[in-house]
């Protein structure tokens, strides 16, 4: 931080020449340098926070002294400090008066001083604050560089911010739901507490400020127009500059981190991934070609190949070295499993959490035999360190082997849905199992779902973030009832009038019309995004 005049009369050479505020405004304004200069116009050298020192000479001429002063103010200077005895023994009255008016502060020093020392000890001053801002940029930018070439987790990232600044940090979603946080020091309850309802009383911002009640200091996270996050400091910094800084470099590391994940590719293929995906991407076309190189990779002849996808639900490792020996382990663990239930299959870890399978299928004789095989996989992952849960999706199956290879995008976009879902027994999930919630709960972290889901309930969320109340719940309960005011009445427990007065509220606020079956699914559909939230 700049040193403020109050910082500069303190110090032992200032307080040497006696000093006297003799009128004007506010003696915390920032200096930016000291200028010296007994000339009597000076508004032309002056950029703008500069203390002006001088011996008085423009101010021996009464009739130009208050012109003086004026111009200084206009200048933009931070203050003027007039030496008596050289020029002037008082200030003039004028002078003063004009002081108060212009809210200009003026400091009369009783003895004489060495000016030098004094821009001597206020410039090094600025010099050693401006090389430290330096050098915490340097800083910044090496920690977050580093963090990023190490593909470091999200909560990795915001735990350095953290560090840096002292200070708690999060990291929040479009839908305010919070990601990751660092704590630093201060009660996780008391940081999150009605996290949701705080955050939308903070206004949202293209760039980096310091807005909303509490003041909070948010920078948005992702690209511009592209934005997924925001990344908050909910306590007051004391260096506000570095604070800017450091969330806007860890915005940026946040950003490249998701651009990471959402691009990584397998590191290996073995040779039945390398099949796997020369099958998917239709680079074999002979069906012949096909079954010839499968069976040789040991996949058994069948009449019918079944496509399915493993989906892993696992805690996160900052260590690539882990993560990658534990894709290595899962792989093994479906493959034993497989040979144990005696059934073949080629398979392919195609990403992290992932394993594809086309499972030559069991014969009709044994109808028991795929809830078997997967049964068997789903207990060989969970026995894994790090694996939570785990979901299987099967695909229809073919007579063909590249059929079946172009049902592994149904397979895994089903896995993916039961993954999202809460935890049931079944052991495996078809398209007959994944409704809406399902197709939903996959697409939730998609900026443009949130903002869709944000769009279609702003007015409504907004109202109850500043006024509480039970809006969005009668709302969820109206859609849920296909519009049935009378069962509504019922479950509610209100009477007709004051239920058709919070109707006529919620249409008010969100300006759409609830008879209107359209208006009702897009808000039924975004009242299940809003639902679905992860922990």
């Amino acid at each position: 931080m700049l040193p403020t005049i109050v910082d500069i009369l303190a110090l032992p050479v200032v307080q040497a020449g006696t000093p006297e505020v003799i009128g004007g405004g506010t003696l915390d304004r920032p200096v930016r340098w000291v200028h010296v200069s007994d000339l009597p116009d000076l508004s032309n050298l002056l950029q703008g926070g500069e203390l002006v020192l001088t011996t008085g000479q423009p101010l021996a001429d009464d009739s130009s002294s208050v012109e003086y002063l004026e111009g200084l103010a206009a200048a933009g200077a931070a203050g003027l400090v007039v030496e008596l005895g050289v020029h002037v023994d008082t200030v003039p009255d004028g002078v003063a008066r004009a002081a108060d008016r212009l809210s200009f502060p003026l400091i009369a020093l009783h003895r004489q001083i060495k000016f030098v020392e004094v821009t001597e000890a206020v410039h090094r001053s600025i010099v050693a604050e401006q090389y430290d801002e330096v050098a915490f940029a340097r800083h910044a930018h090496e920690v977050f560089t580093d963090l990023s070439m190490k593909r470091a987790s999200l909560g990795e990232i915001v735990d350095a911010a953290a560090d840096m600044l002292g200070a708690p940090i999060v990291l929040e979603d479009l839908n305010r739901q919070v990601l990751a946080f660092a704590a630093q020091g201060t009660a996780t309850a008391d940081l999150l507490a009605e996290w949701e309802r705080r955050s939308r009383l903070t206004p949202v911002s293209q760039q980096t400020a310091v807005d909303g009640p509490e003041s909070w200091t948010t920078t948005p996270v992702g690209a511009h127009r592209q934005e997924w996050g925001r990344l908050v400091a909910p306590r007051p910094v004391a260096a506000e500059g570095r604070a800017r800084m450091t969330l806007e470099r860890a915005a940026q590391a946040l950003a490249l981190h998701r651009m990471v994940e959402q691009d990584r590719t397998a590191l290996e293929q073995q040779a039945q991934s390398g099949l796997i995906d020369e099958l998917r991407r239709g680079r074999i076309q002979d069906e012949a070609e096909a079954t010839a190189r499968a069976h040789a990779l040991g996949l058994r002849p069948a009449l019918t190949y079944l496509p399915m996808t493993v989906r892993v639900g696992e805690t996160a490792s900052a260590d690539q070295v882990l993560a990658q020996r534990r894709r290595i382990t899962m792989l093994d663990a479906v493959r034993h499993a497989v040979r144990t239930s005696r059934q073949t299959a080629l398979t392919a870890n195609t990403r992290a959490g992932q394993i594809d399978l086309l499972l030559s299928h069991p014969p009709a004789s044994a109808p028991g035999a795929l809830t078997e095989l997967c049964g068997a996989i789903r207990a060989a992952l969970t026995r894994l360190d790090g694996v939570l849960h785990c979901t299987i999706g099967v695909g229809p199956e073919s007579t063909r082997l590249l059929d079946a290879a172009g049902g592994l995008t149904e397979s895994a976009h089903i896995a993916d849905v039961a993954l999202s879902l809460p935890p049931d027994d079944k052991a495996f999930h078809r398209a007959a199992d994944i409704r809406l919630r399902g197709l939903l709960a996959l697409i939730r972290t998609d900026p443009r779902v949130q903002a869709f889901a944000e769009t279609e309930l702003r007015g409504l969320l907004e109202h109850r973030a500043r006024h509480g109340g039970d809006s969005v719940e009668v709302l969820r309960s109206f859609l849920e009832l296909g519009g049935n005011k009378t069962e509504l009445a019922k479950r509610l427990h209100l009477s007709r009038p004051t239920l058709y007065a919070k109707l006529a509220t919620i249409e008010r606020l969100l300006g759409v019309d609830l008879d209107d079956a359209e208006s009702r699914t897009s808000l039924h559909t975004a009242i299940l995004i809003l639902q679905l939230r992860r922990p």
